[in-house]
């Protein structure tokens, strides 16, 4: 049985006649498709400042009443996030449920997330965003999934108290649960930088591309498909964070890592409930921004991620810059210009013009040499073998000669050994 799809009539406010407005509200719109609601409207409204009662202007506000009863409108999405004051006014003026932005990417957020983790920090951000306006929500704790909207009219004082203290109480227990997972996900980075294996991570705007890349790494490198990720045309596809173990063909290895897009005005609450998984990002030791070059808004979506990076501390970090979808912009592919490359995932071309660039980012300080060790010192090849690349080996009667690329510290390290420095 087809689920029937809520219908909805967007509204939004250009403050001061913003230029980047209309791209907002268009966004706005597939956040909405994401999360299975038909987009039947839009209202929108210039102002010089927000009206602080109700967001728009009161006319405007019966005028939007007036369409949701002649419409049968589901839900009324607004572009910006609205207080708890104006949800409540607006609330006696429109008499259907009201999502704003925020609500609306918690809801995709709710929708999307698989992983314990990733559930929990839905749950949080939810909950963070609903305590300040129980009384315009009129929603309890107890609401779990269902449509879009919050609505659930009738609560008096003492059940808004009780909301109130049960929501404060489940955060704490929440917290707790997620503390726990935290400590867990810092073992196993632990783990992985023991491993001394370099770590790559994909970032950039939701739906740019990056879990394209992902699987075309996995496709050529591991041909295992139950290593590929979530990849569907819509904005944030995924949200936890997948890490591969990418083995090139010169037996150089490294980690690639894929995590939830960035977006516009991503809520704070978002931000603060995935910050461990985004701080992630911040053990690279290179980040891979992939960009949509096919849209006309790409250089302020790189701005948002610019943007994104500093606030998880993450800016400092070696960056090349991927244009996705280039074919759509020009004829002639790839285009390489120092930390930039201009390629298409979905024709491969380009791909291995890039990992070549991966490669010479991740490895430039590395060290290739030959070593003949003794037989005697074993315990060295095995070290050699699990920590570093071993392009070679060939066994002659005074040990075991490999062909090795490694870090400064450990061709320091084993330098007795050394027969032929390579590079």
């Amino acid at each position: 049985m087809i689920q029937e799809k809520e219908k909805a009539l967007l509204v939004g406010v250009n403050i001061d006649y913003n230029e980047k407005f209309s791209k907002l509200m268009d966004e706005l719109e597939e956040l909405a498709n994401a999360c299975n609601i038909e987009v039947v409207g839009r209202e929108t409204q210039n102002l010089l400042e927000v009206n602080k009662p109700l967001y728009i202007g009161k006319g405007k506000a019966e005028e939007i009443g007036n369409i949701v009863k002649a419409q049968n409108i589901d839900v009324v999405i607004f572009n910006n996030e609205l207080s708890h004051t104006q949800l409540r006014n607006l609330q006696k003026v429109i008499d259907c449920p009201i999502l704003d932005r925020t609500s609306l990417i918690l809801e995709i957020f709710s929708k999307r997330a698989r992983t314990k983790e990733a559930k929990l920090q839905v749950e949080v951000a939810r909950l963070e965003y609903m305590l300040p306006r129980l009384v315009g929500l009129h929603s309890s704790l107890g609401r779990q999934g269902g449509g879009a909207g919050l609505s659930n009219k009738g609560s008096g004082e003492k059940k808004l108290e009780l909301d109130r203290r049960r929501i404060e109480e489940k955060l704490t227990e929440l917290r707790h649960e997620l503390e726990d997972l935290s400590q867990d996900r810092e073992t196993q980075r632990k783990k992985r930088e023991e491993s001394d294996i370099p770590l790559v991570s994909l970032v950039g705007y939701t739906n740019a591309g990056k879990s394209s890349l992902m699987n075309y790494m996995v496709d050529r490198f591991i041909k295992d498909d139950e290593k590929r990720v979530l990849e569907e045309d819509m904005l944030f596809a995924t949200l936890e964070t997948s890490v591969r173990k990418i083995e090139l063909e010169d037996n150089r290895k490294f980690l690639l890592s894929d995590t939830v897009g960035f977006i516009s005005e991503l809520p704070h609450d978002l931000i603060k409930a995935f910050r461990s998984t985004l701080e992630e990002i911040k053990n690279a030791d290179l980040l891979i921004e992939v960009i949509d070059y096919s849209d006309p808004d790409f250089d302020e979506h790189m701005k948002v991620t610019k943007d994104t990076l500093e606030k998880i501390g993450a800016a400092d970090i070696p960056i090349i810059y991927v244009y996705n979808k280039s074919e759509l912009m020009l004829e002639k592919l790839p285009l390489v210009d120092e930390d930039e490359i201009y390629l298409s995932i979905k024709e491969k071309r380009g791909m291995d013009e890039l990992i070549d660039m991966i490669v010479n980012k991740i490895f430039e300080n590395y060290v290739k040499c030959k070593m003949l060790i003794p037989f005697s010192q074993g315990s060295i090849v095995s070290y050699l073998n699990e920590h570093a690349t071993v392009i070679e080996t060939d066994y002659n009667e005074e040990g075991t000669l490999i062909t090795v690329e490694c870090r400064p510290s450990e061709y320091n390290k084993y330098k007795e050994y050394v027969i032929e420095k390579l590079n």
